[in-house]
């Protein structure tokens, strides 16, 4: 499956050139597709589409399930994955608290540790966008991704605590942590099936969100004030809980993607492009609970 988030299209776990590859051949009669898994209900990998790891000449697959024969030295494991997440999530982390304290927000520091914040926003869009574009994945370009974005949200945290309500950032990152834990039982539970039309309508919702909020910023910047007002307000609470549940949505997601991979055998190195994801996945996800909750707080 390919996955994305609501900020950046990436591409999914298949590959090129021996590493991974689709498998051209198609069902046969009376059985199922060579390298594909008839048992997965639900799985898009079981409708018709081939087992994206069946070259990988790590992981060789059964002809009649599509799950690897065995675990070999350069599989994917949930391991690889958590591993990964944690370095990159605790790049995020750190470069955060640093930014914080050595980037003052008072109001004759506030400019300039405003421009670096942009700034660092810039180089983590551009590093991500060359990954999302490579064919395989980068861990200096994900690991400098989360650094830069890392420095962005410590600047944007410790300003909204200054200025808007103290605390918030706690409880933003709470209620992050909150909605992920949340996903994650619901889609081990089964109560979000994720499918091809899970995913096209994720998708539709989170390009005409994003649509609407270039909108917006264009008409702030040109026109002043909040644009639109789907930043403020009641607008602004109800396209923040629609932001977080779209992130949401992509961490399901995110879950099947790395589900599919181990299933069949992705190398250990897509193991960062897991962590890519469901790093770029959870910033947008405080972001939007950081925004919400600085308009509900800002209103009292």
């Amino acid at each position: 499956m390919r996955s994305s988030n609501p900020v950046f299209s990436r591409r999914g776990f298949s590959r090129d050139n021996g590493s991974a590859g689709f498998n051209a051949q198609q069902p046969q009669a009376g059985g199922p597709a060579v390298g594909t898994n008839p048992y997965a209900t639900g799985n898009p990998y079981a409708e018709g589409t081939a087992n994206p790891y069946a070259t990988n000449p790590y992981a060789p697959q059964d002809v009649q399930t599509g799950f690897p024969q065995q675990a070999r030295g350069n599989v994917m494991t949930i391991d690889d994955v958590v591993s990964r997440t944690a370095m990159t999530l605790g790049t995020v982390v750190l470069t955060a608290v640093l930014s914080w304290l050595l980037l003052p927000v008072d109001p004759a520091n506030l400019g300039k540790s405003y421009g670096i914040a942009i700034g660092a926003a810039l180089v983590a869009l551009v590093l991500s966008l060359v990954q999302s574009f490579k064919r395989k994945p980068s861990p200096a370009l994900i690991l400098g991704y989360a650094a830069f974005e890392g420095v962005f949200l410590g600047v944007i945290s410790a300003a909204v605590s200054t200025y808007i309500a103290d605390g918030v950032v706690i409880q933003a990152v709470l209620g992050t942590m909150a909605v992920f834990a949340g996903v994650l039982v619901a889609y081990k539970m089964g109560w979000i099936r994720v499918n091809r039309r899970f995913t096209g309508f994720v998708m539709a919702a989170a390009m005409g969100f994003m649509l609407l909020m270039v909108v917006n910023l264009l008409f702030a910047v040109f026109g002043g004030g909040d644009g639109l007002g789907f930043r403020s307000g009641g607008l602004g609470i109800l396209f923040g809980v629609i932001g977080i549940i779209l992130g949401a949505c992509f961490l399901a997601l995110d879950f099947k993607q790395v589900e599919d991979g181990i299933t069949y055998g992705a190398p250990r190195e897509e193991a960062w492009l897991a962590a890519f994801g469901l790093t770029m996945t959870l910033v947008w996800i405080y972001l939007e609970m950081l925004r919400l909750l600085s308009i509900l707080q800002g209103d009292d």
